[in-house]
């Protein structure tokens, strides 16, 4: 497996955002500036065999998992008082 010199909270943060059903794979790319390709690559090395592969089914051809294939119109709701996070910082 390569190394993409990840540190250990940013490798955290990327298998955590993997696991969440409505963040995109794009937004995780951008963030962390990986291909699809190679975050698939980090949860394979970071993960137990069994976890690895209940992920991939849970996230295969998953909608939310990938922006092109979610529909624009439907849109989360999100609390004014939540607060505004950008590139896992806290605004």
């Amino acid at each position: 497996m390569r190394n993409f010199n990840l540190s250990d909270i940013d490798t955290d943060r990327i298998i955590q955002m993997c696991w969440e059903d409505r963040t995109p794979f794009d937004v995780i790319s951008k963030q962390f500036n990986l291909s699809e390709n190679q975050i698939i690559s980090v949860m394979r090395k970071n993960l137990k065999n069994s976890s690895f592969i209940r992920w991939r089914k849970r996230v295969d051809n998953r909608k939310t998992k990938h922006t092109a294939l979610s529909s624009a119109e439907k849109k989360r709701f999100k609390s004014k008082s939540q607060r505004q996070i950008t590139l896992n910082k806290i605004s």
